[in-house]
């Protein structure tokens, strides 16, 4: 199985239509929040609109999985907790999204949502719990916020993780957390793109403007996490103890050589949704 994961695309189209070309090249695209842009002079409605259009486009070429982050928070519950309401309606799509757990081989996906208060933090326990009584022999789940006092939640002064996220993974152990909004932990001293927990291999993209997004791919039956942003691709062991600094790519596996190709527009460039 091979997962291409995003996050942080923040509405960038250009973005958004680069993720349509590479879609078919994987067996699952995994979205760690943050698909809208709350600091956009788009309406936010006219952004849920075209996301969601570029979602079912998406879930037509391959499995889809989301998770809502902090920027697609659209109303609030009847509790007055912050809720990505339109999120929810994606599931009518075939897509996986916040509060689902699903199996596809033998791995597991228990997909998180944003949570802005007790309420929606006591589902997520409960979700965790329940997941975690059938859970598959790999275990992977979906949180926008990275954990705390990790290399992928450093902000450069100080972290900006999830200290309860920390307290589940210790807890449940599951195979590999996928997380997303400290934009520059990949790029600075001190944070990383990856990070292991005891078992747990945590990893967090972080963003770069222009097109392609930067990304992650898990190749699950190579035991390989690939990262990929401007510039050199890196990639390490899961099969390892954590071992820094990841080593640079000298095998260009044929999927990243096509996908090299379609990162170039003048070579590939499929017709936005927006129109």
């Amino acid at each position: 199985m091979r997962c291409l994961v995003v996050a942080d695309l923040h509405y960038s189209l250009p973005q958004f239509d680069w993720l349509l070309a590479a879609a078919p090249e994987f067996d699952v695209v995994i979205f760690a929040g943050d698909a809208l842009d709350i600091g956009s002079s788009v309406d936010f409605r006219a952004q849920i609109l075209v996301v969601k259009k570029y979602l079912s486009r998406l879930s037509g070429m391959t499995r889809v999985i989301l998770c809502s982050g902090n920027h697609d928070l659209d109303e609030r519950s009847t509790e007055g907790e912050k809720i990505a309401r339109w999120i929810g309606e994606v599931r009518e799509l075939g897509i996986a999204c916040d509060g689902d757990s699903l199996t596809v081989g033998d791995v597991g996906f228990t997909v998180c949502p944003w949570w802005d208060g007790p309420l929606v933090k006591s589902r997520i326990e409960s979700q965790l719990r329940d997941a975690a009584a059938a859970r598959a022999s790999r275990w992977i789940w979906v949180h926008h916020a990275p954990p705390a006092n990790s290399p992928t939640s450093w902000g450069g002064k100080r972290f900006f993780g999830d200290v309860e996220l920390v307290q589940w993974i210790a807890q449940y152990q599951p195979s590999i957390v996928i997380s997303g909004h400290v934009h520059q932990s990949p790029f600075i001293s001190d944070g990383s793109w990856f990070d292991r927990l005891g078992p747990t291999w945590v990893f967090n993209a972080g963003l770069q403007p222009g097109r392609p997004p930067v990304y992650i791919v898990l190749d699950l039956d190579e035991g390989t996490a690939f990262w990929l942003p401007a510039g050199e691709a890196h990639c390490i062991d899961l099969k390892a103890p954590l071992q820094r600094p990841a080593a640079p790519v000298t095998i260009v596996p044929a999927w990243l050589k096509s996908l090299g190709r379609i990162a170039d527009p003048s070579l590939a460039r499929p017709a936005s949704v927006a129109g």
